[in-house]
């Protein structure tokens, strides 16, 4: 009997998940991860040019019975990623997806978990730093587990600012206020995100009110820095999705703790999965709260996992057969 598989593009994703729908079930993953039913494999990373990398995420839901990588390229002049999932169990290809979207899904409902988890309870006031294509999803996934009274918004070009308040004032119907310096977007915010392409730290510690929680999301890469090393001196508890990943890539931490006034002291940096797995609480004396996202593979796979089961329920998805066997030639 011959088998097949699905491909699933962009626009397939977007109908099957929404981001509320990767919320509820990248928790569900990250809990099994912080329970040891699931494991991230490191990511794979090679730099070329100035400006360019590849990239690639690998996991398992070994309960769930689910496993893929994610691979991906970025450039000056594009970016694509590709999810390959397997069946953990029978050693089957099941599906091929476009994962774009994908990423961003998850990489905006990551940042809903951490701040779910670790931010004040009734905190709805939000400050977004930057205003490129992944500020539209990070605000949204933070107002699905903190509902936003108002939004701060500044990114150093007016034109996007402006622009980008009229997006937020039709999508989600709250106050939305366009902060002409950085300082006046943070000052006395009890949430605060940074999701910029920034190669240099811009945010400082005094620009942080007292028992804020920050989301620094835009620097992964071991050659960039969102907030400067002051910030963890106010720092009471700090949670990434996954320590490896911000060992290897997060110049932030690195810096810190590998050679700054944390040096050896990772064992700070707590891993979400273990926060919702003991469902851990922050410490109510503690200033500042950080949570680092670098991306890991958990997170593609929950969504990837998701939108297979869907397609195969709504028969959606392009099928294409698999082949067991070939002879391979010996020469040309």
């Amino acid at each position: 009997m011959s088998e097949s598989a699905i491909w699933l593009s962009e626009e397939e994703i977007t109908s099957l998940v929404s981001l509320k729908d990767t919320v509820v079930a990248l928790e569900d993953g990250v809990r099994q991860l912080g329970q040891g039913a699931a494991f991230n494999i490191a990511k794979a990373l090679g730099s070329f040019g100035e400006a360019s990398s590849m990239h690639s995420l690998g996991s398992a839901m070994v309960t769930a019975g689910f496993c893929g990588y994610k691979n991906w390229i970025n450039t000056p002049n594009g970016a694509k990623a590709v999810f390959i999932l397997f069946d953990a169990n029978e050693g089957k290809l099941l599906a091929v997806i476009e994962a774009n979207c994908l990423g961003q899904l998850r990489t905006s409902a990551i940042t809903g978990l951490g701040t779910k988890w670790i931010a004040r309870k009734g905190a709805n006031d939000m400050a977004i730093v930057g205003t490129g294509r992944q500020a539209l999803a990070q605000v949204a996934a933070v107002h699905l587990v903190r509902p936003l009274e108002r939004i701060r918004i500044w990114s150093p070009t007016p034109e996007k600012r402006r622009a980008f308040c009229n997006t937020l004032a039709e999508q989600f119907g709250v106050e939305v206020l366009e902060a002409s310096t950085l300082e006046e977007a943070t000052e006395g915010a009890p949430i605060v995100t940074t999701v910029t392409r920034a190669r240099e730290p811009f945010l400082k510690a005094h620009m942080l009110a007292r028992g804020a929680h920050l989301n620094a999301v835009g620097a992964i890469l071991p050659n960039s820095a969102e907030f400067e090393q002051d910030v963890f001196a106010r720092v009471g508890f700090m949670a990434v999705d996954d320590v490896p990943n911000a060992r290897k890539t997060s110049r932030e931490l690195i810096d810190y703790f590998d050679s700054g006034a944390g040096a050896g002291d990772w064992n700070r940096v707590r891993p979400l999965g273990s926060v919702i797995a003991d469902n851990e609480t922050v410490p109510p004396q503690c200033d500042i709260t950080l949570f680092k996202s670098m991306g890991m593979g958990i997170s593609d796979l929950t969504v990837a996992a998701l939108a297979y089961q869907r397609a195969v329920q709504s028969g959606s998805g392009m099928p294409f057969p698999l082949t067991n066997k070939a002879a391979i030639r010996w020469n040309s």
